[in-house]
């Protein structure tokens, strides 16, 4: 009977053990590399924690794959190895005998062994995971959440359950990028340049920026003009700056300066009408988030905040402001985005909170909830439409300011069935929100946020 020929179904004990960990070492430094190019996670100390804990994950899980391979299919491959030279006899390899069952395991064994090996590393994974979050936390600019003081507390109007946070972690306020990761600056070499139409040209430090200015908190509720009514690219945070036209105010704008053209190190720009930037002592140069240094991924060191406007006007990583007589298109309004991308009023239903219900005078209401915003302009007014019935007028929450989203809610007498629900908006100045849909392009998403919604019978 010809001998089992075992090398020709799986890779020969020698070979796994010979080339196993270069395969492994490879892969590790190729997803370290992958890792760190995309920016994650920062600061250099991140860096090199990073690559040593992931270079310990593929040593360890190299590690029992191999101890998983002698296991499974025995010493007798081991035997096959020549002890003095460490290579594999091809003539020994072919009349050995097959593994014993004292060797060998079962399929059954072998999928419980391979499991509860790739559970060992995603746990060590997810440990090493949590380690470096957290020392991110303590060494990324902007990584942090500063205790923040909300002048609403006291309003009276609470947000329905499931209605999105007032206020948005940084971790989960949206981001829009021309680029797959965020350029990496070394605060201590920037600069920000103030030139073009000027008397006094500048080249200003972060730290010079931060303390010879007077310094601005406000909250701010910053939305994409690609978002879809009721979409996800909104968030609002607390912004500190300074106020832009006192930067130019130093700078000394000459008489034909009509325009400053800011330049990102991404190859981003786009350009801010001087009347604008006079008039408005709201629009400023912002160097931290939620009282943290701005985040890598928002825009460290510098961005500039101009309340009405969607994000496409609002340059991150600034490099450099240029005083202009002429109007230059900035980046998406090249591609044919609206140039002045003013916010649009839109209101969204967040949440039918069936699970909260409210009882008073006999009567159970179902809490609807969500959120209202039009830029600087505020919400006087939201309503809320049943199926075909009259509008409704919503409470209101006191806003966290004149620049940010309201929280609305409304309680509905409870009524079971399926029903159609709607909701709108009025500004500061009592304008209605735009009711027709109109998709993003080139202006922003407009119509009313309507939804379907089956309200189940009140259990006993």
């Amino acid at each position: 009977m010809a001998p089992r020929r075992y090398s020709q179904s799986r890779p020969s004990f020698s070979r796994v053990k010979r080339y196993g960990p270069a395969v492994g070492g490879a892969v590790g430094l190729f997803s370290v590399a992958v890792a760190l190019v995309q920016g994650v996670p920062v600061g250099v100390a991140g860096r090199i924690s990073f690559s040593i804990w992931a270079l310990a994950l593929v040593l360890l899980s190299g590690w029992g794959i191999f101890r998983l391979y002698v296991t499974t299919f025995g010493a007798a491959d081991a035997a096959r190895v020549d002890a003095a030279s460490g290579t594999e006899s091809l003539a020994a390899a072919a009349d050995a005998p097959p593994p014993t069952e004292a060797h060998a395991i079962s399929r059954r064994r072998f999928v419980i062994q391979m499991g509860g090996l790739v559970a060992t590393i995603i746990v060590a994974g997810s440990g090493v995971g949590a380690v470096l979050r957290a020392q991110a936390t303590s060494e990324a600019p902007g990584s942090g959440t500063g205790p923040v003081a909300f002048p609403n507390a006291d309003s009276p109007v609470q947000p329905v359950p499931g209605t999105r946070p007032e206020y948005t972690a940084v971790a989960d306020h949206y981001r829009v990028d021309i680029d797959l990761a965020p350029p990496q600056i070394d605060a201590t070499t920037w600069r920000l340049t103030v030139d073009g139409l000027v008397a006094t040209p500048l080249s200003l430090t972060l730290d010079q920026i931060e303390s010879d200015y007077k310094k601005v908190n406000q909250f701010v509720t910053l939305s994409c003009i690609s978002n879809v009514v009721g979409g996800p690219f909104i968030g609002t945070t607390l912004w500190t700056g300074v106020p832009f036209r006192d930067v130019l105010a130093q700078a000394g704008p000459a008489a034909g300066a009509r325009y400053a053209l800011i330049k990102s190190v991404d190859g981003f720009d786009e350009e801010v009408d001087l009347e604008l930037v006079d008039s408005d002592p709201r629009i400023i140069l912002a160097y931290a988030w939620d009282r943290q240094p701005l985040p890598v991924a928002h825009g460290f060191p510098l961005r500039i905040c101009i309340p009405d406007r969607y994000g496409m006007k609002q340059p991150k990583w600034i490099t450099s402001i240029t005083l202009t007589a002429d109007s230059i298109p900035g980046y998406w309004v090249a591609e044919g985005w609206d140039e002045k991308a003013e916010i649009k009023t839109t209101s969204v239903i967040d949440t039918v909170a069936t699970k909260s219900l409210v009882t008073r005078g006999g009567q159970t209401y179902v809490p609807i909830g969500g959120i209202a915003h039009a830029g600087a302009k505020g919400i006087s007014k939201v309503e809320i439409q049943i199926d075909d019935n009259p509008w409704g007028a919503a409470e209101l929450r006191k806003p966290l300011s004149e620049l940010t989203w309201v929280i609305w809610r409304y309680d509905w007498p409870f009524t079971e069935g399926t029903h159609r629900l709607a909701v709108r908006a009025y500004d500061g100045q009592g304008r209605l929100e735009e009711t027709l849909d109109h998709e993003v392009f080139p202006s922003g998403a407009t119509g009313l946020y309507t939804e379907q919604r089956t309200i189940e019978p009140i259990s006993p």
